[in-house]
């Protein structure tokens, strides 16, 4: 199938599912087309069982969409785009030290208390996995990924305060999991020394550097903005600020998320007052509202389908839970008590999706076709088996750990 098709295949695919959502499921949007997604690649799967062929082709067509590619070097831009359109600064100022320490600090606490609870729980599973491996996978998923955090925030109701610092943490908190990311998956490739300067200098070039170069791009954006009255060319002029200003932040090696959102706020603020005609603002800030809803919902629908090229057990499962478990209780407190758990655990059972975008990397090593078969890398078999795993092998093969750059 050529790229188009498989667009195509996928749209329609997603609008059949958010038909039936509609129709009959009735749960919020994004849910409802993830869980009829994932519903139909399980029955792909057993279907795949009685029939290999089929199952071999459903596989492969699936296999051949880049999931990560799509969302980092495509829509993540866009989305990150649309949604700091709506951040008002001055509320995030009011609560910018609170959104500081839980982009930073929370972040790092975060890694270390999911990758320790995992760490502990895994032999219960029957599960050997290095205590490295438990600390990157506490890196992977602490972060709370802007997309899942915002599409939730608008259909749960919580206060505009506690919305403010959600959102901002979630926002922000991309240079802190580079650094932490980086820097544990140099140690499980290299000697195990950590080094203060090349993490500092690690941070300052993706957060500094992206938020500087978001504020150079997003200031020439906001005079080109001003100097028309176009709705349509003022719509370009956005598009190109997501687009290829985040790729211009890649080129660059600084953090394209924070790039982005720094973009966005600018834009959304600035922008909004002193940049344009009352038409102009009502027809953009409409078509990124549309654009946003309906970038989440293909990535949504993409979430359930790629589930049919994943191979696991009911061990993994088990894992996967927990570790988000984890990760959604640890978050909920880390906010306040006030957040809904339930809240709680979607953000971080969202921010799955984001993180594999974030963190494409992964995928690029040998033997590992997404960075969502993390847990089922050949050194994490299962305890009991003919050849145990243990920390030396995992150490002896430099080539075992996924390598790559994150921005």
């Amino acid at each position: 199938m050529t790229g188009f098709q498989v667009l195509g295949l996928v749209i329609a695919l997603v609008a059949v599912f958010g038909y039936l959502n509609h129709r009959f499921v009735r749960l919020p949007d994004a849910i409802g087309i993830t869980a009829i997604g994932v519903v139909v690649s399980i029955v792909a799967v057993l279907v795949a069982r009685i029939d290999p062929a089929i199952g071999a082709a459903v596989t492969r067509e699936m296999a051949g969409i880049d999931f990560s590619g799509l969302l980092l070097h495509g829509v993540l831009g866009m989305l990150l785009f649309a949604g700091s359109m709506h951040i008002d600064v001055d509320e995030i100022a009011r609560e910018k030290w609170l959104i500081f320490v839980l982009a930073t600090l929370g972040v790092v606490i975060s890694t270390l208390v999911v990758g320790l609870a995992f760490f502990v729980v895994m032999p219960w599973l029957g599960i050997a996995i290095p205590l490295l491996y438990c600390l990157l996978f506490g890196a992977l998923i602490s972060p709370t990924d802007p997309v899942a955090v915002l599409a939730v925030i608008k259909r749960v109701g919580v206060p505009r305060s506690m919305e403010m610092r959600i959102a901002g943490e979630s926002l922000f908190n991309d240079g802190t999991g580079v650094v932490v990311f980086l820097t544990l998956l140099a140690l499980t490739a290299g000697d195990g020394r950590f080094e203060w300067g090349a993490t500092a200098l690690l941070f300052a070039t993706e957060v500094v550097g992206g938020t500087l170069y978001g504020l150079v791009v997003g200031y020439l954006g906001f005079r080109m903005l001003r100097g028309i009255d176009s709705y349509a060319v003022e719509i370009l002029i956005t598009l190109a600020l997501c687009t290829a200003g985040y790729a211009g932040a890649e080129a660059l090696h600084v953090s394209g998320p924070i790039a982005v959102v720094v973009m966005g706020l600018i834009v959304g603020n600035r922008g909004k007052r002193e940049a344009m005609s009352e038409r102009t603002r009502a027809r953009l800030f409409d078509f990124w509202e549309v654009l946003d809803e309906l970038l989440n919902l293909l990535l949504f629908g993409l979430i359930g389908l790629e589930m049919m090229t994943l191979t696991f057990s009911a061990a993994h499962l088990a894992a996967g839970a927990i570790g988000m478990a984890v990760a959604a209780r640890f978050r909920h407190v880390e906010a306040r008590r006030d957040v809904p758990a339930e809240v709680a655990i979607e953000l971080v059972v969202g921010c799955g999706f984001g993180q594999h975008g974030r963190f494409p990397a992964a995928s690029s090593q040998p033997g590992v076709s997404r960075p969502s078969t993390f847990l089922f890398r050949p050194e994490f078999k299962r305890v009991g088996a003919r050849d145990k795993p243990g920390h030396d092998d995992a150490e002896a093969s430099p080539n075992g750990a996924p390598s790559g750059r994150i921005s």
